[in-house]
């Protein structure tokens, strides 16, 4: 029996760097995959920016993946997901696209006191993905939202290790802790890398942090599968790099996800 194979990357696009921590789980479940990640950095951050705006960024990323080869797409963006993935979708028919779904519904499934807090931007906390998601488990859970001033801002800057960091994340983190969150859904793919600091404000208390990347890592290889697009067994995985933004910011990129690989 034929197998099918495409050789062809998969590309990752996010406003800037946060999307590194979806491409960490692409590249440990799928090793045979060559990954394409285009960071736009010259508009980052996107969380307060007109929906209309973030659409038309989304747009040309994500067309200029396509042009380049890519035999699918990951928006590693929750808020580029929030402002364009129907517009992505019917635009670039012919091409799978994965979305950031916002993870309220295992955090919903797993909460013990009733609470969670959702970590996000302003643009997908007011985006439709995740209102109603939210609602349809509002019967069982309140959502408390919040939006992570400044964490995308620090992830740019490779300043996650740093005092001011736990000093910005404990102002967001700590109200959600005393209202009773057990759960907090991280909703923006800049924040897992703040998740040291996160349980450093968590502390000894009985707080989960759900992280959406694994499961969009196994939804994408799902579509592989569905749409015979996964690489052969053989291939020799290929990662490559890509910003609107300068010289410098793609090196940053570049140092980034070699830091990630060499964990």
């Amino acid at each position: 029996m034929n197998i099918k194979s495409d050789n062809r990357p998969i590309g990752v696009y996010d406003s800037g760097l946060g999307g590194l921590s979806v491409w960490r789980e692409l590249h440990a479940k799928l090793p045979n995959e060559s990954l394409t990640y285009l960071a736009d950095g010259a508009n980052c951050p996107y969380g307060g920016r007109p929906k209309e705006e973030i659409r038309r960024f989304a747009d040309e990323a994500v067309g200029k993946l396509i042009a380049d080869g890519a035999k699918m797409v990951v928006v590693a963006c929750n808020t580029a997901t929030a402002a364009a993935i129907d517009f992505l979708r019917e635009k670039y028919s012919d091409t799978p696209i994965v979305g950031m779904e916002p993870a309220v519904k295992p955090a919903a499934m797993a909460t013990r006191s009733g609470v969670v807090g959702v970590l996000a931007t302003a643009g997908s906390l007011g985006g439709d993905l995740f209102l109603k998601t939210s609602a349809r488990y509002a019967d069982r859970t309140r959502f408390i939202a919040a939006v992570g001033e400044g964490f995308v801002e620090i992830v740019e800057q490779s300043q996650e290790n740093t005092s001011e960091a736990e000093i910005v994340v404990r102002r967001v983190v700590e109200p959600l802790i005393e209202e009773g969150a057990d759960q907090i859904v991280l909703g923006c793919t800049h924040y897992p890398f703040l998740r040291k600091v996160i349980e450093r404000v968590i502390g000894d208390r009985e707080v989960a942090i759900i992280d959406p990347a694994p499961a969009v890592a196994r939804r994408v290889e799902q579509l592989l599968d569905q749409f015979e697009l996964r690489a052969d067994t053989n291939n020799k995985a290929q990662y490559a790099f890509q910003t609107f933004a300068s010289d410098d910011y793609l090196k940053r990129l570049q140092d980034k996800a070699l830091e990630i690989i060499s964990r």
